[in-house]
C-alpha cells in the first residue's frame, strides 16, 4: 500500500507541475505614448525652485505645524481609510484562501454506532444475531492535480486584486490628505477674509454714524444714509456668511481626522494673506504611470481579469484529482485498532462535463469581456491622470498671473475709495459715489483671498496628481 500510494501521489504532483496554463500571455495594455514634456508646463517655471519634490509626509512642504498635526491624525482615525485597510486585509485573506487549492485537503472522522438489522436485508444469516456495534475512524485525503492551470489562474487573479487593493488604499490615503490640507487651506483663507469683512462692518458702522450726523445736520439727503445703512447690512450678510463657510470647513475637518464636529475646532489666525506655497516639480510625464497609485491598481484588474480567462478556459477541460482514505473499521473497541480492522483506498478521479447548457462558453465570454472592460478602465485612468496634471499645471500659471493682477486692482480700488471719501467730505460728490468705490475695493480685496485659497489648493491637487509620495506594493 505504501509504495503504490506514494507512486500516485508523486505522480500526480508531477503533472501538476508540469501542467500548462490556459490563460492569454500577460502583457501591460498599451496606452498613448507619454510626450516629452507637459503641454501646459512649457512655459510655466516655478516660483522657487527649492528641493520640493513630494516624499513621505508630503504636507510638511508648507511649513504648517498645525496642518502637520492634522495630516498625521488622518492616517490613524480616518474611518473611511480604516474601511479600506479592512478590504485589503480581505483581499490579503482571499489570497490566502486561493492558495490553499495548491495543498491537499485532509479530514478525520471517527464514528459509534449501535443498530438492529433488518431480517429482509440481503445477506442477513438467520439465525444471527441482529443488533450489533459499528466503530469506524478514517482520514481522507483529495488534491486536484492542477493539470490545466485552474488553481494557479485563480491564485494569479486573487494576487492581483490583492495589489489593486493596496493600490486603491493608497490612492484613498493620498485623497484624503490632499482633501485636508485643500480644507485647511480654505479655512486659514476664510480666517483672513472673516477679519477683513469683520473690520469692513466696523468701519463702515463708522460711516452710517458719520452720515445720520450730517443729516441731522442738513449736510447730507435721507438717501445718503439709507445707502450707509444698506451697505452695511450688506457687509454683515456677507461676514455672517462667511462664519458659516468657515464652521462648515472646520467640521469637514473634524470628520477627515475621525472627531466628532462638535468637540473639534481650530482657532482662527491673525496672519493676513496665506503663506507662499513652495514649487513642485512636475518631472517627466513618463514618470507619471509609475507614481499613480490608482493607475497601478488599474493596471493590476487587467492582470487579474486576463488570469480569470485562463480560470473560465480550464472549465472546458476534465479537473482530475487524487483521493485516498485509510482507516479501521471493527464491531467492537477491542479490535478498532487492530491490523484486520484497517482499511484503506487511493486513487485518481477525473471528471469531465460533456453537457451544461453553454454555462462554460457564457463564463468564457463574461471573462473576455471583463478583461475588455478592465483594459478600457485602465487606459482611461491613464488619460484622467495626464489631464489632472495638465489642468493643476495649468491653474496654478494661469492662478499666478491671476493674482498679479488682481493685487494691483486692490490697489487701485482701495485709492479710489480713498479718495471718494475725502471728496464726499468735501461735498464735493454724492454718498453713492462712496459705496460704489467702496464696493468694489471690498470686491477686489475678497477675489484676492479667494485666488490665494484656489493657488494653494491647485498646489495640494498637483501633489496629488502626481501621486505623492506612494510606491508600488511589493509582490506577495
Amino acid at each position: 500500500m505504501s509504495s503504490r500510494s506514494t507512486g500516485l501521489l508523486g505522480a500526480g504532483v508531477a503533472a501538476a507541475l508540469a501542467g500548462c496554463s490556459l490563460s492569454p500571455h500577460y502583457e501591460r495594455p498599451a496606452t498613448p505614448q507619454p510626450p516629452q514634456t507637459y503641454k501646459e508646463a512649457a512655459d510655466w517655471k516655478l516660483a522657487a525652485p527649492a528641493d520640493t519634490g513630494a516624499r513621505g509626509r508630503w504636507w510638511t512642504m508648507f511649513g504648517d505645524a498645525d496642518l502637520d498635526a492634522l495630516e498625521d491624525q488622518v492616517t490613524v482615525a480616518n474611518q473611511n481609510l480604516k474601511a479600506a485597510l479592512a478590504q485589503l486585509e480581505q483581499a490579503r485573506a482571499q489570497t490566502r484562501i486561493a492558495r490553499s487549492d495548491w495543498f491537499p485537503t485532509l479530514t478525520a472522522q471517527a464514528n459509534a454506532t449501535r443498530g438492529e438489522t433488518s431480517t429482509y436485508q440481503s445477506g442477513y444469516t438467520p439465525g444471527k444475531t441482529r443488533t450489533g456495534n459499528s466503530f469506524v475512524l478514517s482520514g481522507d485525503l483529495s488534491y486536484e492535480i492542477d493539470v490545466f492551470g485552474r488553481v494557479r489562474n485563480t491564485v494569479a487573479n486573487a494576487r492581483a486584486l490583492e495589489q489593486a487593493s493596496a493600490g486603491d488604499v493608497a490612492s484613498l490615503d493620498l485623497s484624503l490628505h490632499a482633501e485636508l490640507a485643500s480644507d485647511y487651506f480654505t479655512l486659514r483663507g476664510l480666517d483672513i477674509e472673516q477679519r477683513f469683512l469683520d473690520q469692513t462692518v466696523s468701519d463702515y458702522e463708522r460711516a452710517l454714524q458719520l452720515t445720520e450726523n450730517l443729516y441731522k445736520g442738513g449736510a447730507a439727503a435721507i438717501a445718503d444714509v439709507q445707502q450707509a445703512q444698506a451697505q452695511l447690512e450688506l457687509a454683515r450678510t456677507q461676514a455672517e456668511d462667511t462664519r458659516l463657510h468657515r464652521a462648515q470647513t472646520e467640521h469637514a475637518i473634524a470628520v477627515l481626522v475621525g472627531r466628532e464636529p462638535s468637540s473639534f475646532s481650530l482657532s482662527a489666525r491673525q496672519d493676513e494673506a496665506l503663506p507662499g506655497m513652495p514649487g513642485i516639480d512636475t518631472g517627466l510625464p513618463s514618470q507619471l504611470l509609475e507614481r499613480r497609485p490608482d493607475v497601478a491598481a488599474a493596471e493590476r484588474r487587467v492582470a487579474a481579469a486576463n488570469a480569470n480567462i485562463g480560470v473560465a478556459r480550464a472549465a472546458y477541460f476534465p479537473v482530475f484529482d487524487l483521493a485516498g482514505s485509510a482507516g479501521g473499521l471493527a464491531g467492537s473497541t477491542m479490535n478498532w485498532l487492530t491490523a484486520p480492522a484497517r482499511f484503506w483506498s487511493i486513487g485518481p478521479q477525473a471528471m469531465l462535463t460533456l453537457f451544461d447548457g453553454g454555462l462554460h462558453a457564457a463564463q468564457s465570454a463574461q471573462a473576455h469581456a471583463r478583461y475588455d472592460e478592465q483594459v478600457a478602465n485602465y487606459r482611461g485612468t491613464v488619460l484622467t491622470a495626464y489631464q489632472d496634471v495638465e489642468d493643476d499645471v495649468a491653474a496654478l500659471r494661469q492662478l499666478q498671473r491671476e493674482s498679479v493682477s488682481q493685487a494691483a486692482a486692490v490697489k487701485a480700488t482701495q485709492g479710489a475709495a480713498d479718495q471718494a471719501n475725502l471728496r464726499y467730505k468735501g461735498g464735493i460728490v454724492t454718498y453713492l459715489e462712496v459705496v460704489t468705490t467702496q464696493n468694489a475695493a471690498l470686491s477686489a480685496r475678497l477675489t484676492a483671498v479667494d485666488i490665494d485659497i484656489r493657488r494653494a489648493t491647485a498646489t495640494v491637487q498637483l501633489v496629488k496628481a502626481l501621486g505623492g509620495d506612494w510606491q508600488p506594493p511589493a509582490a506577495t
